[in-house]
C-alpha cells in the first residue's frame, strides 16, 4: 500500500505524554500513514510506549537516532528514513493540533513543498508559551513574512508537512536542535519552491518539562534567520 503521509516525531524521555500523543494521531488520521518516533538510546522513557503502540499497529515504528543527539539528528534520521510522499514533523509533547495532519498533507498533495502550521496568521494562536519564546519566535516569524514574503508567518514553528521531493533536493545542515525548521524555510523560500500556511493553535505541554534550550540555541536561530534573509541564489 502506498504510503501518502510519514509522521517524523523526535521524542526525548516523553513517557506517558507521548502516549497521549500516538493516541490522538489515532483517533484523528484517517489517510494511509506511518508514524515514526526517533529516540536517541534505547533507555530512554519513549521507548516502552513506543513499543507498546507498536505491537498492536505495524503503522508505528521506532527508530533510534544514529546520526548525533538532540533534536536536528532525530528529525533528520526520521526523514531519511521515510517512505511517504509527505513528510509530516510533529511534537511528541501534544503541543501540536494532530487534527490538523491531513490538511498540511492535502496543501503538499496540491503542489505546496512546505506546508507550515502557522501561529501568527489570523486564526492562529500560541497558549501558555513562555514569554520570551513567544516574543522571539513572533518577531522572527512576521519580520521574514513582511521583509521576504516567505509564505509563512510562522518560521520557527516545526510542525510542518514537506513534500519527498524537496526534502531530497536539499542538504539539511542543521545538527543541534529545533533550528532545523527555520533553514528547511529559508532553503525554499532560495530555491523558490512553494510554501504556504493555515492557521494552528499551539499550547504549551500540560505536563513535564520543555526540553527547549532558548539562549543555547538563539546563535542557530540567528544564522539561519540571516540566511533566509539574504538575496536568492546567494
Amino acid at each position: 500500500m502506498e504510503i501518502r503521509c510519514s509522521l517524523v516525531i523526535p521524542a526525548y524521555n516523553e513517557g506517558e505524554v507521548l502516549k497521549k500523543t500516538l493516541s490522538r494521531i489515532i483517533e484523528t488520521l484517517e489517510i494511509e500513514f506511518e508514524c515514526i518516533v526517533v529516540v536517541d538510546e534505547i533507555s530512554d522513557t519513549s521507548v516502552s510506549i513506543i513499543q507498546e503502540f507498536q505491537s498492536m499497529d505495524p503503522r508505528f515504528i521506532l527508530l533510534i537516532n544514529d546520526l548525533f543527539p538532540g533534536p536536528a539528528g532525530a528529525i533528520r534520521s526520521g526523514i531519511q528514513n521515510s517512505r511517504g510522499r509527505t513528510i509530516v514533523v510533529t511534537s511528541a509533547d501534544g503541543s501540536d493540533d494532530a487534527s490538523q495532519i491531513v490538511d498540511l498533507v492535502m496543501l503538499v498533495e496540491r503542489g505546496i513543498d512546505v506546508a507550515a502550521a502557522s501561529r501568527y496568521m489570523h486564526g492562529g494562536k500560541l497558549i501558555n508559551s513562555p514569554l520570551l519564546k513567544g516574543i522571539l519566535s513572533r518577531a522572527a516569524g512576521l519580520s521574514l513574512h513582511i521583509l521576504k514574503r516567505v509564505g509563512t508567518r510562522d518560521s520557527t514553528n516545526n510542525f510542518r508537512g514537506y513534500s519527498a521531493d524537496f526534502l531530497k533536493s536539499i542538504e539539511i545542515e542543521s545538527i543541534h536542535g529545533f533550528e532545523i525548521g527555520l533553514e528547511l524555510v529559508a532553503k525554499a523560500r532560495r530555491a523558490r519552491r512553494p510554501i504556504a500556511e493555515i492557521p494552528t493553535i499551539w499550547i504549551e505541554r500540560e505536563s513535564g518539562i520543555s526540553k527547549f534550550p532558548l539562549l543555547r540555541s538563539l546563535p542557530k536561530y540567528i544564522y539561519w534567520y540571516l540566511y533566509a534573509l539574504a538575496p536568492r541564489g546567494k
